[in-house]
Protein backbone atom coordinates (compact mmCIF):
# COMPACT_ATOMS: atom_id res chain seq x y z
CA UNK A 1 0.00 0.00 0.00
CA UNK A 2 1.00 3.80 -0.87
CA UNK A 3 1.88 5.43 2.45
CA UNK A 4 0.68 7.90 1.87
CA UNK A 5 -2.65 7.03 1.19
CA UNK A 6 -2.44 5.57 4.93
CA UNK A 7 -2.01 8.91 6.49
CA UNK A 8 -4.74 10.14 4.24
CA UNK A 9 -7.27 7.68 6.16
CA UNK A 10 -5.70 9.05 9.80
CA UNK A 11 -9.16 11.44 10.18
CA UNK A 12 -10.91 8.48 10.03
CA UNK A 13 -9.47 6.38 12.84
CA UNK A 14 -10.40 6.35 16.22
CA UNK A 15 -7.19 5.59 18.96
CA UNK A 16 -8.39 5.05 23.13
CA UNK A 17 -5.02 6.39 24.98
CA UNK A 18 -4.80 4.59 28.26
CA UNK A 19 -1.72 5.92 30.30
CA UNK A 20 0.01 8.01 32.77
CA UNK A 21 -0.86 12.21 32.43
CA UNK A 22 1.93 14.85 32.89
CA UNK A 23 2.36 18.42 32.72
CA UNK A 24 5.67 19.51 31.10
CA UNK A 25 6.45 23.16 32.24
CA UNK A 26 9.49 25.40 30.93
CA UNK A 27 11.03 28.07 32.62
CA UNK A 28 13.32 29.91 30.23
CA UNK A 29 15.84 32.64 30.67
CA UNK A 30 19.61 33.53 30.76
CA UNK A 31 22.24 33.13 32.90
CA UNK A 32 24.83 35.97 33.25
CA UNK A 33 25.62 35.61 36.64
CA UNK A 34 26.44 32.91 39.73
CA UNK A 35 24.24 33.23 42.85
CA UNK A 36 25.85 34.56 46.03
CA UNK A 37 24.16 32.03 48.14
CA UNK A 38 25.48 28.83 46.60
CA UNK A 39 27.52 27.93 43.70
CA UNK A 40 24.65 27.97 40.94
CA UNK A 41 23.73 29.88 37.92
CA UNK A 42 21.13 32.62 38.48
CA UNK A 43 18.60 32.45 35.63
CA UNK A 44 16.86 35.54 34.66
CA UNK A 45 13.25 34.36 33.41
CA UNK A 46 11.92 35.44 30.18
CA UNK A 47 8.99 32.93 29.34
CA UNK A 48 6.89 30.06 31.19
CA UNK A 49 5.53 28.02 29.19
CA UNK A 50 3.50 24.31 29.14
CA UNK A 51 2.30 21.59 27.36
CA UNK A 52 0.90 18.43 27.66
CA UNK A 53 3.57 15.09 28.57
CA UNK A 54 3.38 11.51 28.84
CA UNK A 55 0.57 9.98 27.60
CA UNK A 56 -1.07 13.40 27.04
CA UNK A 57 1.68 13.71 24.20
CA UNK A 58 0.98 11.01 22.83
CA UNK A 59 -2.74 12.32 22.18
CA UNK A 60 -1.21 15.52 21.13
CA UNK A 61 0.82 13.40 18.47
CA UNK A 62 -2.22 11.55 17.46
CA UNK A 63 -4.64 14.97 16.55
CA UNK A 64 -1.85 16.56 15.23
CA UNK A 65 -1.01 13.87 12.19
CA UNK A 66 -5.03 14.27 11.94
CA UNK A 67 -6.37 11.23 13.96
CA UNK A 68 -9.24 11.71 16.70
CA UNK A 69 -8.37 10.52 20.13
CA UNK A 70 -9.95 9.33 23.23
CA UNK A 71 -7.74 9.49 26.38
CA UNK A 72 -7.96 7.85 29.50
CA UNK A 73 -5.90 8.59 33.24
CA UNK A 74 -5.98 10.34 36.32
CA UNK A 75 -5.49 14.17 37.62
CA UNK A 76 -5.37 14.90 40.85
CA UNK A 77 -7.25 17.97 42.44
CA UNK A 78 -5.12 21.12 42.46
CA UNK A 79 -4.15 23.99 40.24
CA UNK A 80 -2.22 21.71 37.78
CA UNK A 81 -5.02 19.65 36.82
CA UNK A 82 -6.49 22.63 35.97
CA UNK A 83 -3.40 23.98 33.56
CA UNK A 84 -3.50 20.46 32.23
CA UNK A 85 -7.36 20.83 31.34
CA UNK A 86 -6.76 23.89 29.56
CA UNK A 87 -3.65 22.24 27.32
CA UNK A 88 -6.22 20.11 26.47
CA UNK A 89 -9.04 21.69 25.31
CA UNK A 90 -6.58 24.10 23.53
CA UNK A 91 -5.78 20.85 21.38
CA UNK A 92 -9.32 19.74 20.94
CA UNK A 93 -8.59 16.91 23.20
CA UNK A 94 -11.83 15.59 25.89
CA UNK A 95 -11.30 15.09 29.44
CA UNK A 96 -14.22 12.80 29.88
CA UNK A 97 -11.97 10.25 30.30
CA UNK A 98 -9.94 11.81 33.03
CA UNK A 99 -10.74 10.90 36.84
CA UNK A 100 -9.72 13.08 39.72
CA UNK A 101 -8.36 11.26 42.37
CA UNK A 102 -7.88 13.60 45.09
CA UNK A 103 -4.73 11.63 46.97
CA UNK A 104 -2.83 12.46 44.22
CA UNK A 105 -0.70 15.32 42.60
CA UNK A 106 -0.95 15.98 39.26
CA UNK A 107 1.93 15.00 37.72
CA UNK A 108 4.45 17.90 36.46
CA UNK A 109 8.32 17.95 35.37
CA UNK A 110 9.68 21.53 35.30
CA UNK A 111 12.11 22.53 33.70
CA UNK A 112 14.55 25.41 33.83
CA UNK A 113 16.73 25.96 30.67
CA UNK A 114 18.96 29.04 30.20
CA UNK A 115 19.88 29.76 26.50
CA UNK A 116 20.07 26.19 25.29
CA UNK A 117 21.25 24.44 28.22
CA UNK A 118 19.43 22.83 30.48
CA UNK A 119 20.32 23.93 33.89
CA UNK A 120 17.64 21.69 36.77
CA UNK A 121 14.64 19.65 36.47
CA UNK A 122 12.55 19.10 39.45
CA UNK A 123 9.38 17.03 39.60
CA UNK A 124 5.73 17.04 41.55
CA UNK A 125 3.77 13.88 41.25
CA UNK A 126 2.50 10.77 42.89
CA UNK A 127 3.79 7.47 41.93
CA UNK A 128 2.17 4.45 43.58
CA UNK A 129 -1.01 2.44 41.68
CA UNK A 130 -3.87 4.29 41.26
CA UNK A 131 -6.84 3.37 44.30
CA UNK A 132 -9.18 0.88 43.37
CA UNK A 133 -12.38 2.97 42.92
CA UNK A 134 -10.48 5.15 40.65
CA UNK A 135 -9.07 1.95 38.71
CA UNK A 136 -12.78 1.22 38.56
CA UNK A 137 -13.70 4.35 36.77
CA UNK A 138 -10.92 4.12 34.12
CA UNK A 139 -12.02 0.31 33.44
CA UNK A 140 -15.57 1.27 32.89
CA UNK A 141 -14.51 3.94 30.82
CA UNK A 142 -12.73 1.68 28.63
CA UNK A 143 -15.15 -0.51 28.24
CA UNK A 144 -17.84 2.12 26.83
CA UNK A 145 -15.31 3.50 25.01
CA UNK A 146 -13.31 0.82 23.48
CA UNK A 147 -16.02 -0.76 20.68
CA UNK A 148 -15.71 2.95 18.95
CA UNK A 149 -12.43 3.15 18.50
CA UNK A 150 -10.07 0.96 16.17
CA UNK A 151 -7.19 0.51 18.45
CA UNK A 152 -5.99 1.19 22.06
CA UNK A 153 -2.64 2.55 22.91
CA UNK A 154 -1.02 1.89 26.44
CA UNK A 155 1.10 4.76 27.51
CA UNK A 156 2.91 3.52 30.21
CA UNK A 157 5.42 6.11 32.52
CA UNK A 158 5.56 4.06 35.36
CA UNK A 159 3.23 6.77 37.60
CA UNK A 160 0.29 3.78 38.54
CA UNK A 161 -2.46 3.58 36.04
CA UNK A 162 -0.99 0.93 34.15
CA UNK A 163 -1.22 -2.04 36.75
CA UNK A 164 -1.46 -5.65 35.63
CA UNK A 165 -5.74 -5.51 36.64
CA UNK A 166 -5.98 -2.95 34.24
CA UNK A 167 -3.78 -4.72 31.18
CA UNK A 168 -5.14 -7.79 31.71
CA UNK A 169 -8.85 -6.06 31.05
CA UNK A 170 -7.55 -4.05 28.26
CA UNK A 171 -6.24 -7.53 26.60
CA UNK A 172 -9.56 -9.32 27.37
CA UNK A 173 -11.74 -6.17 26.46
CA UNK A 174 -9.63 -5.58 22.91
CA UNK A 175 -9.22 -9.43 22.00
CA UNK A 176 -13.38 -9.21 22.38
CA UNK A 177 -13.64 -6.28 20.18
CA UNK A 178 -11.33 -7.46 17.83
CA UNK A 179 -9.51 -4.24 18.32
CA UNK A 180 -5.28 -3.15 17.60
CA UNK A 181 -3.00 -3.12 21.24
CA UNK A 182 0.14 -1.33 21.24
CA UNK A 183 2.20 -0.33 24.12
CA UNK A 184 4.97 2.14 24.90
CA UNK A 185 6.91 0.29 28.10
CA UNK A 186 8.14 1.11 30.98
CA UNK A 187 11.06 -1.17 31.97
CA UNK A 188 9.89 -2.57 35.41
CA UNK A 189 7.01 -3.92 33.82
CA UNK A 190 8.21 -5.57 30.61
CA UNK A 191 6.52 -8.82 31.70
CA UNK A 192 3.18 -7.43 31.79
CA UNK A 193 2.50 -6.92 28.21
CA UNK A 194 1.58 -10.21 26.95
CA UNK A 195 -0.19 -10.87 23.63
CA UNK A 196 -0.66 -7.42 22.16
CA UNK A 197 0.22 -6.25 19.06
CA UNK A 198 3.32 -4.36 18.90
CA UNK A 199 5.57 -3.14 21.61
CA UNK A 200 7.70 -0.37 21.08
CA UNK A 201 10.90 -0.07 23.35
CA UNK A 202 13.80 1.58 22.23
CA UNK A 203 17.27 -0.09 22.61
CA UNK A 204 17.95 0.59 26.16
CA UNK A 205 14.46 -0.47 27.16
CA UNK A 206 14.52 -3.55 25.26
CA UNK A 207 18.15 -4.50 26.77
CA UNK A 208 16.87 -3.67 29.87
CA UNK A 209 13.54 -5.23 30.62
CA UNK A 210 15.19 -8.57 28.94
CA UNK A 211 17.72 -7.79 31.96
CA UNK A 212 20.48 -7.84 29.08
CA UNK A 213 23.69 -5.66 29.86
CA UNK A 214 25.59 -5.52 26.79
CA UNK A 215 25.02 -7.21 22.91
CA UNK A 216 27.80 -8.15 20.83
CA UNK A 217 26.85 -8.33 17.90
CA UNK A 218 23.62 -8.48 15.41
CA UNK A 219 23.20 -12.50 16.19
CA UNK A 220 22.79 -11.33 19.72
CA UNK A 221 20.66 -8.45 18.69
CA UNK A 222 18.60 -10.66 16.80
CA UNK A 223 18.30 -13.03 19.49
CA UNK A 224 17.14 -9.95 21.83
CA UNK A 225 13.99 -9.19 19.78
CA UNK A 226 13.15 -12.72 19.26
CA UNK A 227 13.46 -13.26 22.97
CA UNK A 228 11.09 -10.57 23.68
CA UNK A 229 8.68 -11.85 20.91
CA UNK A 230 8.76 -15.61 22.89
CA UNK A 231 8.40 -14.26 26.70
CA UNK A 232 5.32 -11.78 25.84
CA UNK A 233 4.02 -13.66 22.78
CA UNK A 234 2.95 -10.51 21.25
CA UNK A 235 2.37 -10.48 17.33
CA UNK A 236 5.49 -8.21 16.83
CA UNK A 237 8.34 -5.73 18.69
CA UNK A 238 9.62 -2.39 16.87
CA UNK A 239 12.80 -1.77 18.45
CA UNK A 240 13.97 2.07 18.27
CA UNK A 241 17.50 2.54 17.95
CA UNK A 242 18.32 6.26 17.48
CA UNK A 243 20.38 7.22 14.48
CA UNK A 244 20.22 3.76 12.83
CA UNK A 245 17.23 3.50 12.74
CA UNK A 246 14.48 0.75 13.68
CA UNK A 247 14.54 -2.78 13.60
CA UNK A 248 10.68 -4.42 13.48
CA UNK A 249 10.09 -8.24 14.55
CA UNK A 250 7.80 -9.91 13.47
CA UNK A 251 7.33 -14.13 14.09
CA UNK A 252 10.30 -15.12 12.09
CA UNK A 253 10.68 -12.17 10.26
CA UNK A 254 12.97 -9.06 11.23
CA UNK A 255 13.00 -6.07 9.59
CA UNK A 256 15.52 -3.26 9.79
CA UNK A 257 14.44 0.33 8.99
CA UNK A 258 17.11 3.10 8.66
CA UNK A 259 16.52 6.19 10.16
CA UNK A 260 15.40 8.95 7.38
CA UNK A 261 16.38 12.16 9.63
CA UNK A 262 18.19 14.37 8.43
CA UNK A 263 19.21 16.86 11.17
CA UNK A 264 18.82 15.84 14.52
CA UNK A 265 18.53 18.62 17.70
CA UNK A 266 16.18 16.93 20.29
CA UNK A 267 15.06 13.29 20.70
CA UNK A 268 12.66 13.79 23.56
CA UNK A 269 9.39 13.09 22.92
CA UNK A 270 10.36 10.91 19.85
CA UNK A 271 8.71 7.75 21.03
CA UNK A 272 5.85 9.24 21.76
CA UNK A 273 5.57 10.26 18.36
CA UNK A 274 6.27 6.93 16.87
CA UNK A 275 3.56 5.23 19.11
CA UNK A 276 1.48 7.25 17.93
CA UNK A 277 1.89 7.46 14.04
CA UNK A 278 2.44 3.65 14.19
CA UNK A 279 -0.74 3.29 16.05
CA UNK A 280 -2.87 5.44 13.93
CA UNK A 281 -1.92 3.55 10.78
CA UNK A 282 -2.32 0.58 11.96
CA UNK A 283 -5.67 1.87 13.23
CA UNK A 284 -6.26 2.93 9.41
CA UNK A 285 -5.38 -0.25 7.72
CA UNK A 286 -1.54 -0.35 7.74
CA UNK A 287 0.25 -3.61 7.58
CA UNK A 288 3.22 -3.74 11.03
CA UNK A 289 5.73 -3.11 8.04
CA UNK A 290 4.44 -0.15 6.58
CA UNK A 291 2.90 1.31 9.83
CA UNK A 292 6.68 1.36 11.47
CA UNK A 293 8.19 2.38 7.86
CA UNK A 294 5.24 5.59 8.40
CA UNK A 295 6.49 5.97 12.08
CA UNK A 296 10.09 6.35 11.28
CA UNK A 297 9.42 9.09 8.83
CA UNK A 298 7.35 10.68 11.50
CA UNK A 299 10.19 10.40 14.32
CA UNK A 300 13.05 11.48 11.30
CA UNK A 301 10.93 14.79 11.21
CA UNK A 302 10.01 15.24 14.62
CA UNK A 303 13.71 15.25 16.40
CA UNK A 304 14.46 17.91 13.92
CA UNK A 305 12.69 19.94 16.35
CA UNK A 306 13.80 21.54 19.89
CA UNK A 307 11.70 20.58 22.98
CA UNK A 308 8.85 18.69 23.20
CA UNK A 309 7.20 18.47 19.14
CA UNK A 310 4.98 17.46 17.71
CA UNK A 311 4.37 16.40 13.87
CA UNK A 312 1.36 17.79 11.26
CA UNK A 313 -0.47 15.44 8.92
CA UNK A 314 1.07 18.03 5.99
CA UNK A 315 4.69 17.44 7.22
CA UNK A 316 4.50 13.86 6.99
CA UNK A 317 2.96 14.23 3.52
CA UNK A 318 5.60 15.96 2.28
CA UNK A 319 8.06 13.61 3.81
CA UNK A 320 7.11 10.14 2.78
CA UNK A 321 8.14 8.95 -0.95
CA UNK A 322 5.40 9.22 -3.53
CA UNK A 323 5.13 5.43 -3.95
Amino acid sequence: MVLKNIVKKFPDARVLIVGDLMLDRFIRGEAKKISPEAPVPVVEVKKETYCLGGAGNVANNITSLGGNVLLAGVAGEDYTAELLYKEMADRKIGESGIFADKGRLTSMKTRIIAGHQQIVRYDKETVGEVSIATLEKIINYIRESLPSCDAVLISDYGKGVITQKLINEIIRLARKHKKIVTVDPKIEHFSRYKFVDCLTPNLNEAKAGMHIINLKDEAAFDKLGYSILKKLKCRSVLITQGESGMTLFESKLKTHIPTVAKEVFDVSGAGDTVIAALTLALASGASLLDAAKIANYAAGIVVGKLGTATVSSAELLGALPRR
